[in-house]
């Protein structure tokens, strides 16, 4: 994840440096964000690895033009808003694991250690080992040159809003590392520059094997930029963020990088909070990016190779403290412990594993809880027959038609039962619900209220087909009152409505299905006529 290409020591460095400058352009011009820097990453280059192990490097090429093949056509279908599903606890979880990886993985290049690139887990192994490791007089070197870097950072906004404070403080550790006799292990020799364009040959028989790597890289890269560029998005005023836009530039831009022989691309968390920090909020910034590092390979390879290591982690920490907000960590934790449990299970997994598979569990906890809120807000609730639904004439009187009482009530309401189906009728409910309902028990009739129903989905409406069922079998009559139009279509192809009794046990309002059921239960009491 977040190393910048330069400090790549793989031998995909080369087809790193090639994805900086090609990709970065070309998801800045046609990507959705206006800030996202784009580039490659550690966690690609964990997925590259076994491909370069099982088919050399130059399979890299083409894995890299079917993925962005398949980035591109998800662009197009409109699948990057599916990012709009992850909810809030998770996006800010899997920020807060994203700063923590960042920090962690400076911490080898503060201790000389060699870099290893990979999976987020190793960042947190590799960050304790080389503290165990370290050497001490190695080590106050390092720290002493990240803190001038991070002083240059906070310092230099509050001199001058518009002064750089990481260029500042990379500069001034490269001129003192340069005048001062130090230990400081540098960035080193870069390549010289760029190869041609071509497209990559592609062996049908290799194609298979490559075909499910594909998906994988091409998974990875469309959630990582996703990702980073909603965090980026919440992280600043940086515009509107388009998901569908993002994909489309992210997939243009991975097609670009296999025809100069570069690697899958995608959005840079760490260098696109570092653009946003800085004060970036147009495309120009990402633009800038790949042509300053164009221009380092072309020429200045050897006064950026100068640069100490622990002036470029002094940024990195610094950038990764600063995206995790206090604020809104207590505020997330003290909401709900719902959203609290998604909230850390995501930032631990995302630590602990990888992004996509924080995303995924995130995501699942936060719908299993989601769900759950919405099988408990459905309920059904018994009503009174005689009030408020039928409010008596003052004159009437125990001889009043359908034998209407004083206080509302008619002889046989007690066999009259009035269910109301509140909230949504879906099927992490329907059993509840059905077993409720079918406990109803010495009534003739029973009046299913559905006007306050708000979502019904095939399983409910299945449900309440069945419930009609069991209650008719039972001798019990079922009349239906108030089924919204947008759930009429639902009811009859599933079979609510074929299993009444009859086609008029359906009503508009309450007081006719009330009337009709007095009916029955007086006829039921009168017995069958002579």
């Amino acid at each position: 994840m977040p190393r910048h290409p330069l400090l790549c020591r793989s031998p995909l460095r080369r087809h790193g440096l090639v994805t900086a400058i090609v990709a970065g352009v070309l998801a800045a011009v046609f990507g959705g964000s206006n800030v996202q820097v784009s580039g490659p990453t550690g966690a690609m280059v964990v997925v590259l690895a076994p491909i370069v192990a099982s088919h050399g490097a130059g399979a890299v090429v083409v894995v890299t033009l079917l993925a962005g093949v398949i980035v591109l056509a998800a662009g197009v279908l409109k699948l990057g808003r599916a990012v709009s599903f992850i909810p809030w606890p998770v996006i800010e979880g899997f920020t807060l694991g994203i700063a923590v990886i960042i920090f962690l993985q400076q911490v080898p290049q503060l201790t000389a250690a060699t870099p290893t690139p990979g999976h987020s887990s190793q960042a947190v192994v590799a960050a304790m080992q080389s503290i165990v490791a370290a050497d001490p007089g190695y080590l106050a070197w390092s720290l002493g040159a990240a803190l001038v870097v991070a002083a240059c950072m906070l310092l230099a906004p509050r001199v001058h809003a518009a002064i750089p404070g990481s260029l500042v403080g990379i500069v001034l550790v490269s001129v003192l590392a340069l005048v001062i006799p130090n230990p400081l292990t540098r960035i080193g020799a870069l390549p010289s520059g760029l190869p041609a364009p071509s497209i990559p040959a592609l062996d049908p028989a290799l194609l298979g094997s490559l075909l499910t790597p594909a998906v994988t890289v091409a998974a990875l890269a469309a959630i990582e930029s996703l990702l980073s560029g909603r965090v980026a998005a919440s992280m600043a005023d940086t515009g509107t963020f388009d998901p569908d836009r993002e994909l489309v530039g992210q997939g243009v831009a991975s097609i670009g990088s296999a025809l100069f022989g570069g690697m899958p691309a995608t959005g840079a968390i760490a260098r696109t909070a570092v653009n946003v920090r800085s004060g970036g909020r147009s495309r120009i910034a990402a633009i800038f990016h790949s042509v300053v590092l164009l221009a380092v390979v072309l020429v200045a390879a050897g006064p950026v190779g100068t640069i100490p290591l622990a002036a470029l982690a002094g940024v990195l920490m610094v950038t990764a403290v600063r995206m995790v907000h206090l604020g809104t960590v207590r505020a997330i934790l003290r909401s709900t412990r719902a959203d609290a449990l998604a909230f850390v299970v995501t930032a631990v997994v995302t630590v602990s594993f990888d992004l996509i598979v924080a995303v995924v569990i995130g995501v699942v906890l936060a719908g299993v809880v989601a769900l759950r809120s919405l099988s408990r807000s459905s309920s059904v609730h018994r009503e009174s027959v005689d009030a408020p639904h039928v409010v008596p004439s003052p004159a009437a009187d125990d001889d009043a038609p359908d034998g209407l009482r004083h206080d509302g009530a008619a002889e046989g309401d007690e066999r009259i039962a009035i269910l109301r189906l509140d909230g949504p009728l879906v099927f992490t409910a329907a059993d509840r619900i059905f077993d409720e309902i079918r406990a109803i028990s010495g009534v003739s009739v029973v009046v299913l209220r559905m006007s306050q129903l708000e979502l019904v989905d095939a399983t409910g409406a299945r449900m309440l087909g069945d419930i009609v069922q069991a209650l008719e079998a039972r001798g019990v009559t079922v009349l239906i009152k108030g089924i919204q139009p947008r759930h009429e279509d639902l009811f009859r192809t599933v079979g609510v409505l074929g299993a009444l009794r009859h086609h008029k046990h359906l009503f508009d309002d309450l007081p006719t299905a009330i009337g009709h059921a007095r009916d029955h239960v007086r006829r039921e009491r009168s017995g069958p006529t002579p």
